[in-house]
């Protein structure tokens, strides 16, 4: 998919507007995963806008997100970059071999007490 189909896709399945965005970075202030991630929350509002989707697709920070929502809360203009967070990865999942897991990783993850619905999303997720 190119660039700017893509950035439309994740803008439309994240149903937020990156051009809300002012940069303050009130949202990376707030992020608890901030050390770990190597694209901070308004980095990627901006990436995404620009529509410099690659490097998002490749990086670990997909994974390092909480979707705490702690960036969503802050943002001043109801920016909401955990949602495009979770739009970029749903993406980056979605193209072949790119999943982080796969359905046969996870009964390994399933204890005793993990509600039926989280095992039939991720067997869903996770087959796709």
């Amino acid at each position: 998919m190119e660039n700017k189909n893509l950035r439309d896709e994740i803008i439309r399945r994240s149903g937020v507007n990156p051009t809300k965005c002012m940069r303050c970075g009130k949202c990376t202030g707030t992020c608890p995963a901030f050390d770990e991630m190597e694209y901070h929350p308004h980095q990627f509002v901006y990436m995404v806008e620009s529509g410099d989707i690659e490097p998002l697709l490749e990086s670990k920070s997909l994974y390092r997100c909480l979707t705490c929502f702690a960036c969503v809360d802050r943002c001043p203009r109801g920016v909401e970059p955990a949602k495009l967070v979770e739009a970029v990865r749903l993406a980056a999942v979605r193209q072949q071999g790119n999943n982080h897991m796969t359905a046969n990783d996870v009964p390994a993850k399933i204890e005793e007490d993990t509600p039926q619905q989280l095992i039939v999303s991720a067997f869903r997720k996770y087959t796709k």
